[in-house]
């Protein structure tokens, strides 16, 4: 079976193979592998894949653009435009609006393709390109506009497969001559004039690309191979990318000539990134940064982070501590900027670049706390999952697994700690019999291997050569977050449930751009690891589970308790109802671990929910906490906010708070 490289529910519309063939749109599923683009019927009550309605061979691709969007669209192909509320925008679901056409043309003509989202189309543009750079018949003019009722808007020409119309802004082909790997035609004899041209002394071949003209990443962590595959990575040293996708798994060439895959969210770019320095944290929060100067204790430790409450700029967070005072305390500077770009923390002292502003303070304290004189971060300590044991690595065998303890019985069946090859530790579902759909699972499961965000719990492969299979996970050792919240109840304060709260969000906003439903967001569905950060599982299992407990009164199943209306009467499931399942899951983590609805069985909690109960707001959470949760209850699945919207609000109240 040929790998999946994409897929994603797309707008498509019909080909008017015939002139008087009328005009439609559908939603479709796309998946694309290396040699083939198929789209399917999809179901999206249930969430699963129908027929099979085309498809087009890679090799017969000659062209990949973008088109000119359309006069007037309908609601639904409309382009968000200049002054419209954001907000307003982001209430539409990312598979109700497709406003961004692209073009895959073939032999029989263009196909044309709406995307929800432009970062997508981007996504999907790439990879196609990628794929096809080999094809023969690769074109090099293009219709930049669509063919409608019997001709192209950008050049009236009437023949469906007529000569484009427009030069391609850089050359559609492969990027080395000589280099396809598919069977090439025989070439045409020379004109005149390149015979000419022939006889004269020919220039220098072309170098293959030169390093200059790659991309250049630096490595964060250092990372050992884990297969053949693989190239290894020494932080802080220099790699180029030769073949860079939307996969977490990126082809580099060391210093040495090496070549490899490299896991990317190990490395940064090069160019102007403060991500190669030790002092510098992306994504943490004023209380974490905290948390760690504390921790540290030292004398003049620091942190450079991000800023939250002002966009686009930085801040320096300084630990002190005079003699005899045990609790020190903590400075937080805000990096500013001058009308010259030069930044400053004291006024007097300007500097072209961070990283110069920063060297500066660690000798002179000039009007700050204390001189930076330790660096503190967390990346020095943690480096972050891999997607998958090594590149390309699916089925794993089982002989390499060491099993050391049980960790406990989930609803597939029992859950153990591991070793694969005696070093990476793993996490190992052994699926009961008669727990799971186990053949579909199997079909969805290297789809998921694709996702990757460092508040997901990454899926590393499966085992399904033997009987129970195996499903191996990151292992996250301080388990359940709904386990973690009960176990430790009186250690909490609100602004560490905020941050689980925003863990939770920022995973799910991930899974929302990738048109991803997890289904069954809940607390006993989200993990914790040492460091107390929590990271969301079993995304998409809950369509393969067979368990009373996701059964409702009619018979559908589903978590009862963690669904709004819609799934509960039409067993109808969005990217709306995991915002439901949302504020559910904040609502646990504000209680502590109480059970949604506890005094009412599944039958009742249907019945009241559906008439519009909802639940009280918890004790430990604010206005504005209960305030976010209610949003995610609206009876009406367009009226919730989007996941993006929400990571907004609770990071407005993390740095009001904070």
């Amino acid at each position: 079976m040929a790998s999946m490289l994409l897929e994603s529910i797309f707008l498509k519309r019909s080909q008017q193979k015939k002139k008087t063939s009328p005009l439609n749109f559908k939603k479709r599923l796309f998946l694309l592998t290396e040699n083939k683009l198929s789209y399917y019927e999809y179901d999206f009550e249930r969430g699963r894949r129908g027929s099979r309605k085309g498809s087009v061979d890679i090799e017969k691709i000659t062209c990949v653009e973008m088109v000119v969007p359309e006069n007037n669209p309908p609601p639904e192909r409309q382009m968000p435009r200049k002054g419209d509320d954001y907000n307003d925008m982001e209430q539409i679901s990312i598979i109700e609006r497709f406003p961004y056409p692209f073009q895959i043309v073939y032999d029989e003509g263009p196909l044309y393709v709406f995307s929800p989202t432009e970062e997508l189309r981007r996504r999907w543009i790439h990879q196609l390109k990628s794929v096809i750079r080999y094809n023969n018949d690769l074109v090099q003019k293009y219709h930049p506009c669509f063919w409608i009722d019997g001709q192209y808007l950008c050049c009236s020409q009437t023949a469906k497969t007529a000569m484009g119309c427009q030069v391609l802004e850089s050359r559609n082909g492969s990027l080395k001559s000589g280099s396809s790997h598919r069977k090439t035609k025989k070439p045409l004899p020379p004109t005149p004039q390149e015979d000419q041209m022939m006889m004269k002394p020919l220039p220098p071949e072309p170098s293959p690309t030169t390093a200059c003209e790659m991309k250049k990443v630096v490595a964060l962590y250092d990372y050992q191979p884990m297969n053949f595959q693989d190239l290894q990575l020494q932080k802080g040293e220099e790699y180029f990318i030769l073949e860079e996708s939307n996969l977490p798994w990126w082809r580099a060439r060391d210093k040495n000539g090496k070549e490899g895959f490299i896991p990317s969210n190990y490395i940064t770019e090069a160019k102007n990134s403060l991500e190669i320095f030790e002092w510098y944290s992306k994504n943490i929060t004023r209380r974490q940064a905290e948390e760690l100067l504390k921790q540290e204790g030292k004398e003049g430790g620091f942190i450079v982070r991000d800023s939250i409450s002002k966009a686009g700029k930085y801040t320096v967070s300084v630990f002190a501590k005079s003699s005899g005072d045990l609790q020190g305390v903590i400075r937080h500077y805000v990096v500013y900027s001058t009308d010259e770009n030069q930044y400053y923390l004291a006024e007097k002292h300007h500097f072209n670049t961070i990283p110069e502003l920063i060297n500066y303070h660690q000798h002179n304290s000039a009007g700050l706390i204390s001189r930076l004189k330790y660096p503190v971060s967390q990346q020095r300590k943690n480096a972050p999952s891999t997607a998958g044991l090594g590149y390309g690595s699916w089925e794993i065998d089982p002989k390499d697994l060491t099993f050391l303890k049980e960790l406990g019985t989930g609803q597939f069946g029992v859950v153990k700690y591991g070793k694969w090859k005696g070093q990476f530790d793993v996490a190992i579902k052994m699926i009961r019999e008669g727990s799971m759909s186990e053949d579909e699972f199997i079909d969805e499961a290297k789809i998921m291997m694709n996702l990757s965000h460092e508040k997901l719990v990454h899926l590393y492969g499966v085992c399904t050569k033997q009987c129970p299979i195996f499903i191996i996970t990151e292992y996250m050792s301080k388990g359940c977050l709904l386990s973690y919240l009960r176990d430790n109840r009186r250690h909490f304060q609100p602004p560490e449930l905020l941050e689980m709260c925003k863990d939770v969000c920022e995973a799910m906003e991930y899974l929302e751009s990738n048109q991803f439903l997890h289904r069954d967001l809940a607390a006993r569905n989200c993990l914790v690891n040492e460091q107390g950060i929590v990271k969301v599982s079993d995304f998409g299992l809950s369509r393969y589970v067979l368990d009373d407990e996701y059964t409702s009164s009619m018979g559908s199943k589903f978590p009862v308790r963690w669904s709004p209306p819609e799934v509960l009467l039409y067993n109808k499931f969005s990217s709306k109802s995991d915002v439901w399942a949302f504020g559910v899951l904040m609502w646990e983590v504000y209680t502590l671990g109480k059970m949604p609805y506890e005094r009412f069985n599944n039958s009742d909690t249907t019945e009241h929910v559906i008439q519009g109960l909802r639940l009280y707001r918890p004790q430990l959470a604010s206005e504005r906490i209960y305030d976010i949760m209610c949003s995610c209850w609206h009876e009406k699945p367009e009226e919730r906010p989007t996941f993006s919207v929400l990571l907004g609000k609770i990071l407005d109240i993390t740095d009001d708070e904070s």
